[in-house]
């Protein structure tokens, strides 16, 4: 593989907005200067309201002006359906996201391709999370849920996401790209740079995203060049991605593209569903009482959680011709935003949307991980963890208390949590 990467500073997917936004009525703002593209509303997790507007006004929504540029939002189930499994019409080139890519900086992933290269880059690394690696993770998942759990303060206040969540989903990356284990938090760091807003934590600049995405790929290229080399390639992302026919003569941003793809795709969708779901069972005690008296609505459990916090937020696609949708004329060219959000809460699809009802009908129905030739390969791995989690939680602990209030992503794209304050309570005798 080439090396080469231009440390110029380039846009990733999000912008800094308004917060006033979160203050609004939208019912009282006219429906032409609708933006649910701010990322303080879904900080908030205000954008509910504005979201059952379109839906039930202007379900498939032309916004003229935004940051990123014009979009079409489309927000009711069947609508996004139909966008996300007409690939010959809406296109994933040249971004799933709502940012265009910089002509001097674009990362390309299979997942913001069409096929066939999609469908041949997406081949070869599928094995690393198919049925027969389930099998094989399923011990490790445990052995290591087990151990985490088995080191929480019981009793004393402690934050969840850093704890639990990230720490799980950060080992089971490594074992997926058999990263160094020491080096594990590395993982961690390059998903949320990848998103993150410059001047609001994480980051200063965009300057500074760009050098750490640097020092990722080096690192990486590391790991390449040992195991390209080697007579028995693994069953790592690396080692796949090394001898794979499609992938082993990428140049250095495809492989650093993929690489964010393949981290960011194993970490925030599991991680902020693990929180995700000791907030909504701590919120709806009924629900908690329920799995309480019947674990084995543990997998039901988990896919309604995925539905109802929905990790990825919005996926884009653009207009490969012409084309009609709910009576709107989309042009070629146009950006068109599924908002996955939006249909996972749709009155016409589910019975309240709004509530969370770990046994509701069609549990499995929800958009969150996708469909057609981009459904999430990882789905089944990240619904395991997430089973294991719970499974291992009531061996050991009566509930899981939440003591304050959450703290959100700043993202109009990753739907997740920073920091959620609980109390782990002991089985009783």
């Amino acid at each position: 593989m080439a090396s080469a990467f231009n440390t110029k500073p380039a846009h990733i997917i999000e912008f800094n907005q308004d917060p006033g936004v979160v203050d609004l009525d939208p019912y009282q703002v006219d429906l032409k200067d609708f933006d649910v593209s701010n990322v303080y509303l879904f900080q908030s997790d205000k954008l509910g309201p504005w979201f059952k507007r379109l839906r039930d006004e202007a379900p498939i929504h032309y916004c003229h002006e935004a940051n990123l540029g014009p979009y079409w939002s489309v927000t009711r189930y069947e609508d996004i359906m139909k966008v996300d499994t007409s690939p010959e019409l809406y296109s994933s080139e040249p971004s799933i996201t709502m940012r265009d890519p910089e002509e001097d900086f674009t990362l390309p992933m299979f997942i913001a391709m069409d096929a066939p290269k999609h469908d041949d880059q997406r081949k070869v690394v599928n094995p690393a999370v198919g049925p027969a690696a389930l099998k094989l993770f399923e011990p490790l998942i445990r052995e290591r849920t087990q151990g985490v759990l088995d080191a929480i303060p019981v009793g004393e206040e402690f934050d969840w996401v850093d704890t639990v969540s990230i720490e799980l989903t950060t080992r089971m990356l490594a074992t997926l790209f058999d990263f160094p284990y020491e080096d594990r938090r590395k993982l961690t760091r390059w998903s949320d740079l990848a998103t993150a807003i410059p001047g609001q934590g994480l980051i200063d600049s965009e300057q500074q995203r760009r050098e750490e995405l640097a020092e990722c790929l080096a690192y990486f290229t590391e790991l390449w060049n040992q195991r390209v080399n080697s007579d028995e390639p693994g069953n790592d992302f690396i080692s796949m991605l090394a001898h794979g026919p499609a992938t082993k003569n990428m140049d250095p941003l495809e492989y650093l593209g993929n690489l964010m793809l393949l981290i960011v795709g194993g970490n925030d969708t599991t991680r902020n569903t693990m929180t995700a779901s000791v907030y909504a069972l701590d919120q709806n005690p009924a629900e908690f009482a329920k799995l309480t008296a019947d674990q084995s609505l543990i997998p039901s459990m988990v896919s309604e959680t995925i539905r109802w916090q929905t990790p990825l937020a919005h996926m884009r696609r653009t207009a490969a011709v012409d084309t009609e949708l709910g009576g709107q004329q989309i042009k070629k060219g146009d950006k068109v935003i599924m908002w996955y959000w939006s249909g996972n809460r749709d009155e016409r699809f589910f019975d309240k949307p709004d509530d969370y009802i770990i046994d509701r009908d069609k549990v499995r129905g929800h958009l969150s991980f996708g469909f057609g030739i981009h459904r999430c390969m990882g789905n089944r791995l990240a619904e395991l963890q997430l089973k294991i989690l719970w499974e291992e939680i009531f061996k050991r602990f009566e509930r899981i208390e939440v003591v304050g209030e959450p703290e959100r992503t700043l993202s109009v794209f990753v739907r997740g949590f920073t920091k959620l304050p609980v109390i782990a309570h002991p089985r009783k005798a």
